[in-house]
This record gives C-alpha cells, structure tokens and sequence, in this order.
C-alpha cells in the first residue's frame, strides 16, 4: 500500500495550498482529484468561469463606456453564449495548466478518481477507468468543496431550468429570465444578464440581498440593479417551478400567490458540500444535513489527524479565505502552527459595480456599542472615475470617533476588490484614519477616494 505523509482530498484552492505547503514541508503529498482535470469547483465551473463570463460581459455590452458614449453604446449587438464560452474555455484551460505545473514543480502526485475513507487513516481511490487503489495517510485535508444545492420545488432540466454549474450550457441568451435566490452567485449572475439586456427577476426569500455586507452599499447596488430593469422580489418564496406548455418557458409560482415567467430559470438558494462519497463514518465524522464539515480554530476535525478546510466547512466559502485555511491546516498537521485572523479576511463580490469590503459595517459597529464615524468619497468627485466613466462608485470609510482607528472599508464600484487592499493594509496595521489625509496618492487615481473619504469623515468632527 503507498504510504504518504499527507493525503489532500480535492484540488481547488483550499486542496492545492494544502498540498504545495506540505511538500515545501518536505512531505510526500498526495492530491486526489475526482475530475479528470484539477481545479475542483474554482476553475471548472465556479470562480474562474463565473469571474472570465462577466468580463465578456462588460467587453461585449460596452458597460464600462456607456456613460460616455451613450447607454446604446455596444461593441457587439448579438450577444450569444458562444461569445461568453469561448473567453471562459480559454482561462479555464489556462488555470488549468498553470495548477498542474505548480503541483509537478512541488513534487505532489496527483491521482484521479474517486476518494473515500476506509479507515482514519486509509483512503481508497476509484478512478474512472475501474481500477482502485487503497494508500495510507498520516494525515488527511478534505477539501472537496461544494455543488449547486438542489429542490423537489425546483425540478432542473438542464436546458431552461438550470443551476449555476449550467450557465454556459444555455443554448441562447434568454430574453427574460428568472434568478432564485439573492445570495452571492444569484446576485453576480443578475448583473451579468441585466447588463446584456436580460429583463431578470430576482426572488430572494430574505427582506435585503448580501445580508453580511453594509447595508448602505447594497442599497446603492439595488439601485442600481433597478436602473438596469431587474425586478426584485424580495420577501418571496418559490413554492414549485413548472415549463410551460410548449416548453420553452418556466412559470415560478411564489409562496405569495404570485406568478413569474420568464424564458429561463437560475437556481441559486446555497451550496451542498461534497461528503456523499467520503464515507465519513468509517473515520468516525459526520456532516450536517448541508454537507458541512465541522472543525476546530485549527481546521481539524473531530478526528485530529484529519482537517476540513474551503467551502465544505461552511462561511466565508471565498476562493481567498480557503487557500489560506488550507495553508494553515497542512502546516498545523505538522507542527508548524500559522494564524490568520477572519476579521481581517476581504470579502470581493463580483457584481456590476463589484462590491468589496473588510472590516466592521455601521451595523455590527451600532450593535456592539462602539462611537464611530464615516467618510465617503463618490468616484465621480475624482477625476480617475470621470476618466473610466464610472460615476455610480463610492468608497466608504468607518472609523473610530475617539482613537481615529480605521474599522472597516466598504466600497462599490469598478476595481473594489483591487483598491480595498490598500485600506486593508491599513486595517491590519492598526492605523487611523489620518493615514490617508497625509498620505500622497497618484493622480489621477481611485485610490485618491481614500483621502477624499478621510477628509469626509474628519470634517464631520470639527462641526
């Protein structure tokens, strides 16, 4: 039986930082990967696809121009999901190659197939082609991730009633469409459709979408959802979904008696973990009826020699955050204990305008009693966003009323998820928020929103 010092379950981010900071430990490393390709979730059908898409979308849909070209502006009038699928299959298999290279490079042996436990410390792999083979494993990081969640009210079809692994499979862009669910992946792909000039129908059971970000910056997203003629239905529930009689269209009946239709539906209500096939009682773990996997500070189970990390553990279920849970559970399992601290972890959220944050929100700061104030700068007031032509972003700074110390950074527009990181590092540093006001930034650029921000909310002491 092959013996390894480290056996990662799953090759998305959390698994390959798991695998790549064992073997710089000198480990040997094995990585087990269901797909014939690596990439798990990430690159195949998630994260990249999802993020490549919406690139084409603002290419082709001439967004990031409109405001001053004119809303009728276009470099292509048709849109047609080839269109999308052919930038998206040209980074996936770019991500792809780059992945297999960095394992290779780092000594880790890849097997395709099937893992599942037979004992703590036996994994057993099936592959594709019939053969299986058991090894054994010092220790174990699950990092197996997620798929689409699914409903007996919601019946998929593949073909206009799809989940959001199926996007790229639509024959056509749809007219109108129907998105249930208002979390993060509902939410991205309304944006996408709308900008094309889908009529979308967003049914979100929640009175507010992204409950988690400040709420002051998801209104300035529904707003601008509601410019782009999305209909939001908020406080809603889907009861069943059927076709039409000819089939090509869907009706959602809601909890409310009402009706939406729509040429195509999106179901998006959360994400199950991957643990069908683990066989997890053979050593000795459980899931919760999502499929989550419950760990320690450290991201070990209830078995100490096996760790959880990525999606398939629950929130914050970022690219990001797992890489870096993989990182720390590979180098704790061998005695090389790292810290990261989630409140510091950034959140970047891909809609049109993207939303980015970090930090504290109003509403967290309100609830724990803490004096603070805001500063905010409108990219329309820089001359950065005039040039880009993007007028609907703002940058949002909280900090304390008394120390000065910046709390939290809350931006939507064009390029959050890149400028956030300069407040970021702030954050982390401990710094206040005059920082900005005595820092020079380029000009034109965004990241002067931070000192117009600082200035903001400064001027609101002295009155």
């Amino acid at each position: 039986m092959p013996q390894f010092d480290l056996v990662v379950i799953g090759s998305g981010p959390a698994g390959q930082r798991a695998a790549i900071q064992g073997a710089k430990g000198g480990k040997r490393v094995a990585l087990i990967e269901r797909r014939e390709v690596i990439g798990g979730v990430c690159i195949n059908t998630g994260t990249i696809p999802s993020k490549t898409m919406r690139e084409a979308v603002l290419h082709f849909s001439g967004y990031n121009y409109q405001n001053i070209y004119g809303v009728s502006y276009r470099v292509k009038e048709k849109v047609t999901m080839a269109d999308l699928a052919f930038r998206v299959q040209h980074v996936i298999k770019t991500e792809i190659d780059v992945t297999q290279a960095q394992l290779s490079r780092n000594g880790v042996e890849v097997l395709n197939g099937v893992a599942s436990f037979k004992d703590p410390t036996t994994v057993q792999v099936a592959s594709t082609r019939g053969t299986v083979v058991d090894i054994a494993a010092e220790k174990v990081v699950i990092a197996t991730g997620t798929k689409p969640a699914s409903s007996p009210k919601v019946p998929i079809n593949c073909r206009t009633i799809i989940n959001s692994d199926q996007i790229l499979d639509l024959p056509t862009v749809p007219r109108t469409m129907i998105v249930v669910g208002g979390g993060v992946i509902g939410v991205e792909y309304t944006c996408m459709f709308a900008t094309l000039g889908v009529r979308v129908a967003l049914i979100e059971k929640r009175p507010r979408l992204l409950e988690f970000a400040d709420q002051e910056i998801v209104e300035a997203l529904s707003y601008h959802l509601r410019d782009h003629r999305v209909t939001m239905r908020l406080n809603e529930e889907v009861s069943s979904v059927e076709e039409t009689g000819d089939g090509a269209g869907v009706v959602a009946n809601l909890e409310s008696k009402k009706k939406v239709s729509g040429d195509s539906l999106l179901y998006c209500v959360g994400r199950q973990g991957n643990v069908d096939e683990l066989n997890l009682a053979a050593a000795g773990l459980s899931a919760d009826p999502r499929g989550r996997i419950a760990v320690n500070e450290n991201y070990q189970t209830a078995n100490p020699n096996i760790y959880a990390v990525g999606d398939v553990i629950g929130f914050p279920s970022l690219a990001s955050v797992s890489m870096e849970q993989g990182r720390i559970a590979a180098a704790h399992a061998f005695g090389r204990p790292m810290s990261s601290n989630p409140n510091y972890f950034p959140f970047g959220i891909y809609t049109i305008p993207e939303i980015s944050f970090i930090g504290k929100t109003e509403e967290q700061l309100t609830d724990e009693d803490v004096p603070y104030e805001v500063g905010v700068a409108y990219y329309r007031e820089i001359a950065r966003g005039q040039i880009r032509g993007d007028t609907t972003g703002r940058l949002k700074l909280v900090f304390h009323r008394e120390t000065l110390e910046l709390l939290g950074v809350h931006i939507i527009g064009e390029g959050a998820s890149e400028l956030l990181h300069i407040g970021q590092a702030v954050l982390i540093l401990k710094g206040k928020v005059d920082y900005f006001v005595d820092t020079v930034f380029n000009y034109p650029t965004l990241a002067e929103c931070y000192k117009a921000a600082a200035f903001n909310g400064l001027n609101k002491l002295r009155t």
